[in-house]
């Protein structure tokens, strides 16, 4: 498709229904915005959901803000899981019509802005939000409902400090009490954030990843736990009583009814983040009864949890970025041979010393290799771990290093991209 005949389709009925009622700044914007998405596509340059976004930005500031007008959002923000979560929440909300979503993960307002400009005009935007930027979309896109998953620790040579960062989100949610929020209620953290809102729902689905919130926000007292109970020993704080809960293979509704949830996503970790897109699709009517059989359907996001074939290997991809989202992907992972792969670009941080706070020795049972920019740095810590590993230079020499059946890929964001790329960019 040429240039031209991209410019006379955005031209069509289909960029009217997009942009009726908008400044003709912004109708403006959203053309070349849909038109650098489709041409960076067509080049095989990506799929267009950032370099859209950012030029559409430079032309109207607000753009953003205008194509969220008229919608019913939903934001979907945390430190691990959101890309998922905000899949399956869009699965869910689906029911009820079209959905504008960010789905390949691009999480910024560039990314915002391209997914809307590319979906045209739809009745709701489900959107997955980067943690830090929670604020200001909630500013442009003001949603119906906003969902916090998790906070933990994520690249330390730049990020917020956990307590900093749920402070920031306290006192945005503070500024909007007309949000509903769908809450976290076994993340402290998450709880004392949400507790500034009037309207908030929680949902439970455990908490495996303690380290980050061992201290209370509020008094600095430190915390307790016992069974799926927490409590601050010397302030009110507490686990607040959810509304929706994972039990056994399923998820309990605010009714008491108990639904079971049918994934083809693995892991404990997986009917949480369903139950938290049913949770949110709840705010908008939507029924686990009428959402539960889109969930089952989704069976990977952006490449997470895809699995290839390839030289009589079964290759399962696997996304890990932070030591909680390590920790997840070894409950996942098969008791198979196990590449790991380590990178410390900038969209992954610069900082590797997260690693020791990742236990590995779940690994000990199993042939383990090590790839990627800072295999070394990897292969000290599972020294200290005692667990032994082979390095290997390249996926292909992974690939030749193991038996045919299972291989696990556990790797950071542009490890995790490298390989997906060897792999033609699996979805």
């Amino acid at each position: 498709m040429t240039v031209w005949q991209l410019d006379v389709t955005f031209a069509s009925g289909t960029l009217a229904g997009v942009t009726d009622g908008m400044p003709l700044i912004a109708k403006v914007a959203t053309s070349v915005s849909k038109t650098a998405a489709a041409l960076s596509r067509a080049a095989g340059r990506g799929d267009g959901s950032v370099i859209g976004g950012w030029i559409g930005l430079k032309i109207d500031p607000d753009l953003l803000a205008h194509l969220a007008s008229g919608r019913a959002v939903a934001l979907v923000s945390g430190t691990n899981g959101k890309t998922t979560t905000t899949r399956l929440t869009a699965a869910a909300v689906g029911v009820l019509g079209r959905v504008a979503t960010n789905s390949f993960g691009a999480n910024m307002p560039t990314g915002h802005t391209s997914a809307l400009a590319k979906e045209g005009h739809t009745p709701f935007a489900v959107l997955e939000v980067d943690e830090h930027y929670l604020p200001q979309v909630i500013d442009q896109t003001r949603p119906k409902v906003v969902a916090l998953l998790n906070l933990s620790r994520d690249q330390l040579d730049r990020a917020k400090e956990v307590a900093m960062m749920a402070q920031l989100w306290k006192t945005t949610l503070a500024g909007h009490p007309d949000i509903r929020v769908v809450a976290n209620a076994d993340d402290p953290m998450v709880v004392w954030a949400a507790s500034s809102s009037p309207q908030t729902t929680w949902f439970s689905a455990g908490q495996r990843w303690h380290d980050d919130s061992f201290v209370c926000p509020e008094s600095g007292h430190p915390i307790e736990r016992s069974g799926g109970d927490w409590w601050c020993t010397g302030c009110p704080l507490r686990r607040p009583r959810p509304q929706w809960v994972v039990e056994d293979e399923g998820v309990i509704d605010p009714r008491g009814d108990w639904h079971l949830v049918k994934l083809q996503l693995p892991g404990r970790v997986n009917i949480g983040n369903a139950a938290t897109a049913l949770a949110v699709a709840g705010e908008f009517g939507v029924r686990p009864i009428e959402a539960l059989p889109r969930l089952s359907r989704v069976a990977s996001i952006a490449g997470r949890y895809a699995q290839v074939d390839r030289d009589g290997r079964n290759i399962r991809l696997l996304l890990a970025k932070n030591p909680a989202s390590w920790l997840e992907a070894f409950d996942m992972a098969d008791q198979a041979p196990t590449l790991l792969s380590i990178n410390a670009r900038d969209p992954d941080g610069l900082d590797t010393s997260w690693l020791y706070d990742v236990d590995f020795s779940p690994l000990r049972d199993r042939p383990v290799l090590i790839t990627g920019d800072r295999a070394f740095d990897l292969a000290v810590r599972l020294q200290v771990n005692h667990v032994p590993f082979r390095h290997v230079n390249s996926f292909d020499e992974a690939l030749r290093s193991v038996p045919p059946g299972r291989l696990e890929v556990i790797a950071n964001y542009t490890a995790f991209q490298d390989i997906r790329a060897e792999l033609d960019r699996v979805n």
